[in-house]
């Protein structure tokens, strides 16, 4: 048996190619939506993929499932458990609890795992050339290395109204019922790592074991003590924001993401035509450079959505691709960093990409307004925003800021001052200017604190020492 970890930096995810050499055939979880690489796979191992499944509907990502049975010829096989809310929207073969898709020696059987979701499913491996018992459980988002899914993203992100309180009951009854009874070898592959935002404390290890985690995890002492209320109110206290573009993956995992088959390389714009088109306001200049690089300069009017490692990430906060119709021009390096950009951001529904400039040469550029944390106090701002998760604003924050988490800014601005001038600030500055740039475009006069929370926690230490060293 084969079975390969394709993990994505970007949104912390990681899917799954599960191979059979004696028959030649795979299988394919959670996928992402540039498939490339498990076609790549394929390729190497000389293997056909003959069937794309998933654990859940994605609220982080755009599911690749669709896309890679149209490049493959694969059966697509979806979750059936869930009740009538929670099934698919598309024509695919349902799994329900105990439900196997077999590929030579290798059994993937279904285990309904609610909890993270009603419809949510687990998938115990078995090799059998190997053994007779499953040795791994491809976990989705029901158990990460120490952790767990979160319960409370129907609300946070489909509309739901108290839905987590009776998601943290199934999930405890799923560990309960199906993972503590599993034996302890068996192999944990979770659908997340450190970074995701479908937990609150994710482990960075790529796998664990359901013994390690038996012994080691947080949540493992209730379970042991029949303490379910304890393992609730823990589980929900704490969990980081849900960014707002989770309520569009949500709807269209369900439904069943748009094919969009093989494209081409983002092709190198001329720089009069890009001209035209801003002109015009036929297009949005996405610059992909970090922050710091941006501040030096860039297009008037432009989106900072820094590429390619987290453009996925800060697009989704930046671009919703539901109330935008224009599409994005990139200012990127080359023609293949402007390509492994487009690419992190079909990951998340923006499938607009026009073209690509390595050049601001004959554009309108201008130099994004900075403040410095001296200025802060005698600007007159209508508002300091502090556009860091409300976890990071609790533990340390400027006095007197309002925070609002820069994954959701563009889908809250009724909470925003409507005249005035805005200073926002993250920790460091990258989220900042993510936030401020997609503040600007929709008409709000923005102004980014030098430094963010930690330039002015310097500032304020060194003045603390000024006023001490004076006394």
């Amino acid at each position: 048996m084969l079975l390969e970890r394709i993990y994505d930096d970007d949104l912390a995810q990681a899917g799954y190619f599960i191979g059979c050499q004696a028959k030649g055939e795979a299988v394919v979880v959670d996928a992402r939506r540039d498939v490339g690489q498990y076609l790549d796979l394929a390729r190497a191992h000389d293997m056909r993929i003959v069937a794309v499944t998933e654990t859940h509907i994605h609220a982080d990502y755009l599911s690749g499932t669709r896309e890679l049975a149209a490049a493959t010829g694969a059966t697509v096989y979806v979750s059936g458990e869930g009740g009538q809310d929670w099934q698919y929207g598309f024509d695919a073969e349902r799994l329900r609890h105990g439900d196997a898709v077999t590929i030579g020696n290798v059994t993937i059987r279904a285990s309904h795992t609610p909890g993270h979701t009603p419809e949510h499913l687990s998938f115990l491996v078995t090799d059998g050339a190997f053994s007779e018992a499953p040795g791994y459980l491809l976990s989705g988002d029901f158990v990460f290395a120490g952790d767990l899914g979160r319960p409370d993203l129907l609300d946070e992100a489909a509309g739901g109204q108290d839905t987590r309180f009776e998601g943290a009951r199934l999930l405890y009854a799923s560990l309960r019922d199906t993972f503590l009874t599993l034996p302890d070898h068996v192999q944990v592959y979770p659908g997340h790592g450190s970074g995701s935002a479908c937990g609150k404390a994710l482990g960075a290890l790529p796998a664990t074991t359901v013994g390690y985690e038996r012994l080691n995890a947080w949540w493992g002492p209730y379970l042991r003590d029949g303490d379910e209320k304890g393992f609730i109110d823990e589980l929900l206290d704490g969990q980081p924001d849900a960014h707002a573009y989770f309520a569009r993956m949500k709807r269209q995992n369900k439904e069943g993401p748009a094919v969009l088959g093989p494209l081409e390389a983002p092709a190198e714009l001329a720089v009069g035509e890009i001209a035209a088109l801003l002109r015009e306001d036929a297009a949005v200049f996405a610059d992909t450079r970090p922050h710091t690089e941006v501040h030096q300069g860039t297009v008037a009017g432009a989106l900072n959505i820094p590429g390619p490692a987290k453009a996925a990430s800060f697009g989704a906060w930046a671009y919703d691709p539901e109330t935008e119709s224009r599409p994005l021009v990139l200012f990127a390096p080359d023609g293949n960093t402007a390509r492994e950009v487009r690419d992190h951001l079909l990951r998340v529904g923006i499938d607009r990409v026009s073209g690509y400039t390595a050049t601001l040469e004959g554009l309108p550029v201008t130099v994004p307004p900075v403040i410095a944390p001296a200025e802060l106090e005698s600007s007159g701002a209508a508002l300091v925003l502090d556009v860091r998760n409300k976890t990071e604003h609790a533990s340390g924050h400027i006095p007197g800021s309002r925070q609002l988490s820069a994954g959701r800014v563009l889908w809250r601005l009724d909470e925003l001052p409507s005249e005035g001038t805005i200073v926002s600030y993250c920790q460091a500055g990258a989220r900042n200017s993510v936030a401020a740039s997609a503040l600007r475009r929709a008409g709000y006069d923005v102004v980014e604190l030098d430094g963010s929370y930690t330039g002015w926690a310097e500032w304020e230490r060194g003045r603390g020492s000024a006023v001490g060293a004076a006394a």
